[in-house]
């Protein structure tokens, strides 16, 4: 079986390609059991964030292709339209990709943790869809445990700077200070509660979180003396916010044009900041027409993140040191699978002959015999049973010119020659 990893991220689509191949959580497990039913794959995973979709896959050498298909079919995209964006890893290439990505390193914020937790929810995902067979199930274990490494041995994660983080520095830089604004975060994830700490460390004025459970805004709202919406409240609220920030996963945009020009009404054209970092977007694109309006998404925070990201160039260095040694290894623990069925034939047949010689010495007891004499052949008998056909192989080899054979026979049985010449 071959690893195959394939998806777009943020480097190579923008935000406009990577919501129409976004999945929705609550779609991810019956997607994930319809690849092992309709692209034959043995094994998947889908990471799909913000910032990327991918899949990790368990795929027979001619099933490829069938997988690849089966992603486009299912977001109805043609390859025309997908192909300028995809990428896609095999084996070695492809665990090296994983733990890249499970260690930040190949984030829009290089060394956030966020993503290694998405992984997390992946592998989880694809455990309760039953997706997940051996060679994913170790792949993501090593990779939890590399990730942690690199945080452990690097200073990786040294620098606070997050998408969250981002959006809140930006919104200093059109607010200088936040002490007299109010914020609307619209969602209750990670990243809005990410964002609420960071807005509540810069002393904004007011925090207001609108959800479609209400219970879960007032949970996240309680732990920065904020106020809790239903999102069908917002529209009504959007009068009160000078900075507005998103991130849901709803498949269509939550706040409309139509609703932001009645709030810029009400508010005098007062301006407002908007940050949309859902993929697929919480807000119209259209927004960015109106006059009063900063709307940007989270492809725009790449300049803000940036600065933090030079902190990091080192350790990320040592960082990919780490990854690469490991690759090796979870690439040697496959590689050992394949001997598995050797091993347990050989050990089958030298447990036959164990038994043949133990069921003739106890033969030979019950018949009276002296038990040292039946120990010493027991010995004598089972040692020519187990090297007669090693030998007579290594005999043939030498009798054949095979050297090489005879090399792995060397190492295979830890043989020193030197011992036996005098």
């Amino acid at each position: 079986m071959t690893l195959l990893a394939f998806g777009i991220n943020h480097k190579t689509a923008p935000v406009s390609i990577r919501e129409k191949v976004a999945f929705p959580p609550e779609k991810i497990e019956s997607a994930l059991q319809d690849i092992l039913q309709q692209a034959a794959a043995s094994e998947a995973a889908i990471v799909s964030t913000c910032n990327r979709t991918e899949l990790y896959v368990g795929v027979n050498d001619d099933n490829h292709n069938h997988v690849i298909e089966w992603f486009q079919s299912y977001h109805n995209l043609s390859n025309e339209e997908l192909n300028p964006y995809i990428y896609t890893h095999h084996d070695n290439a492809a665990v090296l990709h994983l733990l890249r990505v499970a260690s930040g390193l190949d984030s829009l914020v290089l060394g956030e943790p966020q993503i290694l937790g998405q992984i997390k929810d992946a592998f989880h995902t694809a455990s309760h869809a039953g997706t997940i067979g051996q060679q994913l199930s170790r792949l993501f274990q090593h990779t939890f445990t590399v990730a942690k490494q690199v945080r452990t041995e690097t200073a990786i994660g040294a620098s606070p700077v997050s998408v969250a983080f981002a959006a809140v520095r930006l919104a200093r830089q059109i607010f200088s200070n936040l002490s007299e604004h109010t914020a609307l975060l619209i969602g209750a994830g990670e990243t809005i509660e990410l964002v609420a700490r960071h807005l509540h460390e810069q002393d904004v004025k007011h925090i207001i979180v609108a959800n479609r459970t209400v219970e879960r805004a007032e949970s996240l709202a309680k732990g920065f003396n904020g106020e809790a919406i239903a999102l069908a409240d917002m529209p009504e609220r959007l009068v009160d916010a000078d900075i507005i920030i998103a991130s849901t996963a709803s498949q269509l945009p939550i706040l409309g044009k139509g609703a932001v020009e009645r709030a810029l009404k009400q508010r005098k054209h007062r301006p407002m900041f908007m940050v949309d970092i859902a993929v697929p977007r919480d807000i119209e694109p259209e927004v960015n027409k109106l006059s009063d309006v900063y709307l940007y998404t989270v492809d725009d925070l790449h300049e803000v993140i940036e600065e933090g990201r030079q902190s990091r160039e080192e350790a990320a260095e040592q960082a990919e040191e780490i990854i690469i040694n490991q690759v090796e290894h979870y690439m040697g623990w496959l590689r050992s699978l394949t001997a598995v069925k050797t091993i347990r034939c050989f050990r089958s047949q030298a447990e036959h002959l164990r038994d043949e010689a133990l069921e003739h010495a106890q033969r030979q007891l019950t018949a009276g015999k002296d038990p040292q004499q039946v120990m010493a052949e027991l010995a004598r008998t089972l040692t020519n049973k187990l090297i007669h056909q090693p030998s007579v192989q290594m005999h043939h080899a030498a009798y054949n010119g095979h050297e090489d054979m005879l090399e792995s026979a060397r190492i295979l049985f830890s043989l020193d020659e030197t011992e036996t010449d005098n």
